[in-house]
């Protein structure tokens, strides 16, 4: 069975933090080395632009973020490990996607629509403040997944959509130009993904200001933790372990036969202090071999610079051909290569878009429009017998390309389609069905 490719985008923003380990770092450097896996993972500098514009700040950010990855044990001889500007396939990929990507599905994007809500409620113009780049993000994100061939991309639910997109975007080129060049992608949603508490209790976020750093010194690591909020409750009294963000760090850490005895010791009034020593001595226990090469390695901006720049080979091998490609089906070509002739084209006909009629588990009856590449593009309602489903689907051969108003009536289009998309493929039924006659 082949490997399964998996790509991680790295956000190059801000200091990484305790809850940054334990929720993403982590749990993806242990599952890059998982037999039967190819892991990428990109440092996305191009998406960073879109929210920073200060120049010293995106740099000093994209050196700690590699630098943190790699000191907590991602091996670059091991996985793809590249920063996204170095691919200069990426941004061509991401223009050649533009020509084929609907905005009417970019002007859903729930990043683009959360900003013209805003502007909408501030009285605002509904596109104050907004950059083309906030809008185009997702034909990026479809152009860093496509060109690697990734089978599976881990996201949170909030990201699900721009998948659903990067998917949209890759069959609709497979469709315009005859072939599959881009696997689809499926979102992996990571529902178990750790969340940590912070300093005041409230999920450990920049944006609280209460995250405990990951790479501070031992003494300031020990400094947080000891101001980290707590209960009224003294000494020998006994302290519930649910809702504690004390106890909830620990955990994280800590294994399970450590785990139950601090909460045997709550359970016997362990004071704060105490609980707070051995949250400091468990955690820094994990961090402190990772502190010390995560040192030596931004004291070393070189060394990292050549693991990004020897990445970007290993990537490259694999979007430079791929690129190649792209550029022959869409006619970027060499002018000195022969032609097809019209005789050799008009052989080949393409794939055509179908109706389709069947039964369902609950007994009613139902038609569907599929895309020539087998994407459904909308569903009728359920018929109560399949005479009336067949002399609606009649009724809609008969109108030809007007029947989409009938159609609205008794369907419904399936997620992330467009009306455009639907009345193309009506238009390229009902086209070839004339020349038939």
């Amino acid at each position: 069975m082949a490997n399964q490719r998996v790509l991680t985008g790295i956000t190059t923003s801000g200091t990484p933090h305790l809850g940054n380990y334990a929720g993403a770092i982590r749990p993806a450097v242990a599952a890059s080395r998982q037999a039967g896996v190819e892991s990428f993972y990109f440092l996305a500098d191009y998406h960073a632009l879109i929210k920073v514009q200060d120049p010293a700040r995106v740099q000093q950010s994209t050196l700690e973020i590699a630098a943190s990855w790699l000191a907590c044990g991602l091996d670059p001889d091991k996985v793809w490990f590249y920063r996204q500007s170095d691919i200069p396939e990426i941004p061509e990929l991401t223009w050649l996607l533009t020509c084929v990507a609907g905005k009417g599905l970019l002007n859903r994007a729930h990043a683009y629509k959360a900003a013209v809500d805003k502007n909408t409620a501030d009285g605002n113009d509904a596109d104050a403040g907004i950059t083309a780049g906030l809008f185009m993000y997702p034909v990026l994100m479809a152009a860093d997944i496509l060109l690697f061939g990734a089978h599976k991309v881990p996201v949170g639910r909030d990201q699900v959509q721009h998948i659903e997109m990067a998917r949209d975007f890759g069959a609709r080129f497979n469709h315009l130009y005859g072939q599959a060049h881009f696997t689809l992608p499926e979102a992996v949603i990571e529902e178990s993904v750790a969340t940590l508490p912070g300093l005041d209790g409230r999920k450990m976020s920049k944006s609280y200001d209460n995250t405990i750093a990951l790479f501070a010194d031992a003494a300031t690591l020990k400094k947080q933790i000891m101001g980290l909020l707590t209960d009224s409750k003294a000494p020998g009294e006994p302290k519930d372990t649910e809702g504690s963000a004390l106890f909830q760090l620990y955990q994280a850490f800590a294994t399970p036969e450590q785990t139950a005895a601090l909460r045997q010791a709550f359970a016997e009034g362990i004071a704060w202090g105490d609980a707070k020593q051995q949250l400091f001595a468990v955690i820094d226990a994990e961090i402190a071999p990772m502190r010390e090469r995560y040192n030596a390695l931004m004291a070393d901006p070189a060394r990292i610079e050549s693991i990004l720049q020897a990445g970007a080979v290993k990537a490259r091998a694999i979007a430079t051909p791929l690129l190649r490609e792209l550029r022959h089906a869409v006619g970027l070509r060499n002018l000195g290569s022969v032609l097809p002739t019209q005789s050799n084209a008009s052989h080949e006909k393409p794939a055509l878009p179908v109706f389709k009629q069947y039964r369902e588990k609950d007994g009613k009856f139902y038609f569907k429009l599929s895309h020539a590449n087998g994407d459904t593009l909308l569903q009728s309602h359920g018929f109560d017998n399949p005479r009336e489903a067949g002399a609606f689907l009649a009724k809609i051969k008969a109108e030809g390309k007007a029947a989409w108003h009938s159609l609205r009536d008794v369907s419904e289009m399936a997620s992330l389609v467009e009306e455009t998309h639907v009345l193309e493929a009506l238009e390229a039924i009902f086209k070839d069905a004339a020349a038939a006659l």
